[in-house]
Parts: C-alpha cells; sequence; structure tokens
C-alpha cells in the first residue's frame, strides 16, 4: 500500500467519503494522477469502471462509454486530487536518486536540463545521457551526437519511447544502454490499422477472392485508446464528426 503523510492520510480519507469510494480506490487513483504530472491520468478501477483516462481540461475516458455522470465522478475526482498534490505534501519525502522520488534519477548525473513524464514512465536528459524510469525500474543511456529536443510515447500495451534530434527522430531502444533494462519493443499502432482500407491490390488478370467477414476484436482498453486517438483527429479537423462516429461506433462492436 502507498505511504501517506499524515495531511495525506486526511485528505484522502476525506475523499473518499465525500465520493463514497474505498480507500484503496482513491489511493490507486491518487498514484495515477501524480504518475501523470497531475495533468493526465491512466487507471484500472473497478469501483470507477475499469480501464480509463483522464486528461486535465480534456477528455474524459472510462469503460462505460456512456455514463456522462461516471465520466463526470472521474474528472472532478482527478482534478481534486491534482490539485491537492500540487498544494500539499501528500507523500513522504524520498531520498533523491532512489525510486519514487522527484530526483529519481541516478544523483551522479546531476541536475536535467529537461524532463517530463507520462502515464507510467519518467525521463531526464543530461548532456550526453537520457535516464528512463519505467514503472519503477531505472535505466541511463548514452546519447551519443543527439542533442535532444523533445521526447514521446506511444501508447499501447507496451511502450515504445522515442526522442528527436537534429537526426530525426530515434528509438530509445537505439541507444546504447549503460546501466538498467531495454523497454518493450514498439508496438503496431492499432489507430493506424482500423484507419487502413482493408484493401489488397490486385495483380494483372487475377481474380478477386472471397472477402473473409472475421472481425478482428479488441480489448476494452486498445478500443478506448484507439477512439481517444480518433477524436483528436477529429479535433485537428482530419476526420469529420461524421467520420468519427461511424469509425467509433464500428470499434465498439469489437469489444
Amino acid at each position: 500500500m502507498q505511504k501517506l503523510t499524515d495531511v495525506g492520510e486526511n485528505l484522502i480519507n476525506g475523499i473518499a467519503s465525500r465520493y463514497n469510494l474505498s480507500h484503496d480506490a482513491v489511493i490507486h487513483m491518487l498514484v495515477s494522477v501524480n504518475n501523470g504530472g497531475c495533468s493526465m491520468a491512466q487507471f484500472n478501477c473497478p469501483e470507477l469502471g475499469g480501464s480509463g483516462q483522464w486528461m486535465r481540461g480534456g477528455m474524459t475516458m472510462v469503460g462505460d462509454m456512456f455514463n456522462y455522470g461516471l465520466k463526470s465522478t472521474v474528472d472532478n475526482l482527478c482534478n481534486e486530487l491534482a490539485n491537492i498534490l500540487s498544494n500539499n505534501q501528500i507523500f513522504p519525502v524520498i531520498p533523491a536518486g532512489t525510486p519514487g522520488s522527484n530526483q529519481w534519477w541516478p544523483g551522479d548525473l546531476g541536475s536535467p536540463f529537461s524532463s517530463g513524464a507520462q502515464n507510467n514512465i519518467r525521463y531526464a536528459i543530461f548532456p550526453n545521457r537520457l535516464a528512463v524510469e519505467l514503472n519503477g525500474q531505472v535505466s541511463v543511456y548514452d546519447t551519443l551526437d543527439h542533442n535532444i529536443g523533445g521526447v514521446s510515447q506511444q501508447q499501447g500495451d507496451s511502450t515504445s519511447l522515442t526522442f528527436s534530434s537534429q537526426w530525426g527522430t530515434i528509438n530509445v531502444n537505439t541507444l546504447p544502454l549503460i546501466s538498467g533494462q531495454m523497454p518493450p519493443a514498439p508496438q503496431k499502432d492499432f489507430v493506424a490499422h482500423v484507419m487502413e482500407p482493408n484493401i489488397t491490390p490486385l495483380a494483372p488478370n487475377q481474380v478477386k477472392a472471397p472477402v473473409n467477414n472475421t472481425i478482428e476484436q479488441y480489448s476494452v482498453n486498445e478500443t478506448l485508446q484507439i477512439i481517444e486517438k480518433l477524436a483528436q483527429l477529429r479535433d485537428s479537423n482530419a476526420l469529420s464528426d461524421d467520420e468519427f462516429n461511424i469509425k467509433k461506433s464500428e470499434l465498439l462492436k469489437r469489444i
């Protein structure tokens, strides 16, 4: 069980009572919000509909897709947890250089010139070094001659971290590992897979084969991730509302 300060324990007990949730459920959401830097959270809480995602000021996704009351509860809860994390000492202070600390990277690296977090991954950029914490495991890489300008995380059941430099987009798996473990290899992009037309070009004089009507099934978590990314495409005008709604309806049938 995650340890809290006395102040943190009192605040969490109060929130659990007001939202009619168990102490463990609120702790789960607290850790998820904290891992997302108080701006986003990816969670799996049975008392809140199972798997879901929250983004501050953005879209809230829950397992019960059309339960708007549950979405509102999750949004209000995550916003409140983000606020108390920003204004109170909720977790005990952990020595620098140890997992769970705000300064989780090895102490001999010094101070990073850039750092951040996405879901269950944190990164810190130093001269010639990149430190990554994934599920509590810290790995350090040699960045060679790359001048890192940005870091991004591909979503899916596995996690793939890439960064941009003067040489383009580079996967962290291609860098020399100094200490720790390599992260998982990239997983297929489910959104690109869903948006691809199911069309195979025919060779000259080739007879078209019968269509395979088998529909690929997705898990609830994969479906939520795809719908969220489709919504981002719609919001950027890459998809129309009708295209988004048609694709969302198709995805919901695959669960």
